[in-house]
């Protein structure tokens, strides 16, 4: 049971739409929905982080889940905004919570999670009766234009920056590097 069809969300229509793929819950099925994720991610720097992740979180599927007894689980790739890519995997449920345990090097299991949340920018999970939604996030940095020069600071710098204030305008937000 394959196909590629789009997910509508309801709404602000944005420019790019997410793809989701639905496979059988078998191993043969994590590298079809890995080559899925390398096409539509073909060109973003957080590509190859974001193929590894949806390997675990198919694996994870089929491990932890009915996905992997007979079920199903659907792939879904996003990139809601400029710098931001997105997959998903929604699986059929399971009895256990998904959690990053510690990332040991030399344990045999439990590494998956731990490494998703280590080369992502953020993870998470949602319920998606009767299943569970895993996702993995990944952020670059992206060029920001700045707004036109108006006419009149063509004047030399160092006059300018006499006049200039010490404080932050009121309306700056201050944000992560402040």
């Amino acid at each position: 049971m394959t196909g590629a069809y789009p997910v509508l969300h309801v709404g602000p229509v944005r420019p790019t739409r997410p793809w989701a793929r639905t496979y059988r819950g078998t191993p043969a099925s994590v590298p079809e929905a890995r080559r899925f994720v390398g096409e539509l991610l073909a060109g973003c720097p957080a590509r190859e982080t974001l193929m590894t992740c949806v390997s675990e979180l198919c694996a994870n599927a089929i491990a932890h889940t009915a996905s992997g007894r007979g079920g199903v689980f659907t792939v879904e790739v996003d990139c809601p905004r400029n710098g931001v890519a997105r997959v998903a995997v929604t699986d059929d449920g399971g009895p256990s919570v998904p959690a990053a345990g510690r990332l040991d090097l030399m344990a045999e299991g439990g590494r998956g999670l731990a490494m998703v949340a280590a080369c992502t920018t953020r993870w998470g999970f949602r319920e998606a009766y009767p299943g569970r939604t895993v996702w993995a996030e990944a952020c670059w940095p992206v060029a920001v234009s700045l707004p036109a020069r108006p006419e009149r600071l063509t004047a030399r710098p160092e006059r300018l920056t006499s006049r200039m204030p010490r404080i932050p305008p009121p309306d700056w937000s201050g944000g992560p590097a402040a």
